[in-house]
């Protein structure tokens, strides 16, 4: 057996050894979460109450005769209550989006993974998952009994009516996700008489299969292994950020013992090793271990490590919000540069935000010169540009543009006076515009020209933009 295995060994060949390869290929265990009471319990359900009540609810919610918010591609309309955003807005979202990211890195800064346990969609949809799985098989014992069961009639009422709920609340919650971007009362209707069209079939059963495979079947397979955060926020903690913390020096060592026992006398801590902690983590860590990525903050171990120290008499805190500053008996700081920096940025953004919106003009004027002739000189004498007006209208309503040029002495657009230009709501008009000027009037070479562009019936709705006249050098 030594030759052979020396054999494979020349080979390059030799198989893993069995413990190794249990270790790599290790089978998923289904994690079981205890249900806990508590602070940080209620603080939770607030929070999926709150923010799924505004997913679902959101979107049937009406202003000024339609959909508060709606996302209607089609149209290139964006309705936010009261405002209409158009393609042509675009920098906001970018905007947007880097204040949600800042606002990321100034609340991790501060206070953990605070999105992650109460707000981010997959903690928040795992819950509203498990509570149903709750309803349908019981508690955590109950739950692990019935799973170790053979399959009996009871066994398969409950997986059933389980696995119904989920569909149905996975489906409702795809439907909701489309009612964003298509009328959602229409929607309904129209999907429960089998007459939706096919990208909105596909995407209310794509997203209805997403929610029900990962907040009933992935759950912290996807915090794990598939998000990025956890990943990277270990880059922006630092000693003084509240992190869900075990008191070693408090707890270890560990041990049973009866309530009322001198345990100190014993030479043990004040962790009775009850494993509580384990049982109710949703990613199944154990937080005495230290601080590990797996952790979402959740504080599930909070609540239920200071229920079992009221019961045994002892002090709350053996596991709880700290920094690693306050465990080593330093004071914690809470306003530090980088805190500084994120709420300042965040500042910053957040007020040239509400001013770009506030401060959005619904006319819109984009001018290109043509490049490719200098200037032309015309049988009279003239000498003429060509420009490229692009004219934007912000606003829901077809518009009438009428056009000026100013800046240059004599300068007119070549064309009757009077005429304007119609643009449809949220669309772009592009057409060719010239202007013809005296050369005598002309400084040699370029000239600064200013078009303007205002709306007929309301002519304080106005924007200019300026460009180049270019004329002969004499």
């Amino acid at each position: 057996m030594a030759e052979s295995e020396t054999k494979h060994r020349s080979k390059g060949t030799v198989a893993p050894a069995q413990g190794l390869e249990a270790e790599f290929y290790a089978k998923h265990q289904k994690i079981y979460p205890r249900q806990v009471h508590g602070l940080f319990a209620r603080l939770r359900v607030t929070a999926l109450v709150v923010l799924l009540g505004i997913y679902y609810g959101l979107p049937w919610v009406q202003w000024e005769g339609r959909q508060a918010v709606l996302f209607d591609l089609p149209e290139r309309k964006f309705h936010v209550f009261g405002l209409t955003f158009w393609p042509q807005d675009f920098f906001l979202l970018a905007v947007l989006l880097v204040i949600a990211a800042l606002s990321l890195f100034f609340f991790t800064a501060l206070a953990g993974r605070l999105w992650c346990g109460y707000a981010c969609p997959q903690t928040v949809w795992t819950e509203a998952f498990l509570r149903i799985e709750r309803w349908f098989e019981g508690d955590r014992s109950r739950q692990m009994k019935l799973d170790k069961a053979a399959w009996n009639r009871e066994k398969i009422l409950r997986k059933a009516g389980k696995h119904t709920a989920w569909a149905a609340f996975a489906l409702f919650t795809g439907l909701t996700f489309v009612g964003y971007f298509s009328p959602i009362a229409d929607l309904f209707a129209r999907f429960f008489t089998l007459n939706t069209g096919g990208w909105e079939t596909f995407w209310i059963l794509f997203y209805g299969f997403a929610t029900w495979g990962n907040a009933g079947f992935m759950r912290e397979q996807v915090c794990i292994y598939m998000c990025p955060y956890a990943r990277f926020q270990s880059a922006m903690f630092d000693k003084d950020t509240l992190v869900i913390s075990y008191d070693t020096e408090r707890g270890e060592p560990r041990g049973a013992r009866k309530k009322g026992t001198d345990y100190k006398g014993k030479g043990l801590g004040d962790c009775i090793e009850c494993t509580l902690c384990v049982q109710v983590c949703p990613t199944g860590i154990d937080i005495r271990d230290g601080l590990q990525y797996q952790c979402i903050g959740c504080s599930a171990c909070v609540d239920v490590c200071d229920e079992v120290m009221d019961k045994m008499g002892y002090p709350r805190g053996l596991v709880r919000y700290t920094t690693e500053n306050a465990m080593a008996g330093a004071p914690a700081k809470i306003l530090r540069p980088r805190v500084i920096l994120y709420g300042a940025l965040l500042l910053v953004l957040l007020v040239g935000f509400v001013y770009g919106v506030a401060a959005r003009n619904p006319v819109g004027v984009d001018v290109i010169r043509d490049r490719n002739v200098l200037y032309r000189e015309m049988p009279d004498g003239m000498v003429e540009n060509v420009y490229t007006l692009k004219l934007t209208n912000r606003s829901n309503e077809t518009r009438h543009f009428q056009i000026s040029v100013s800046g240059v002495e004599g300068a007119r657009l070549a064309w009757s006076e009077g005429r304007y230009v119609e643009v449809p709501p949220g669309r772009v008009i592009e057409f060719p515009a010239s202007v013809r000027a005296d050369p005598a009037l002309l400084r040699p070479g370029s000239n600064e020209l200013v078009f303007r562009v205002q709306v007929v019936d309301q002519p304080e709705l106005s924007s200019e933009r300026s460009n180049r006249f270019v004329g002969p050098l004499r």
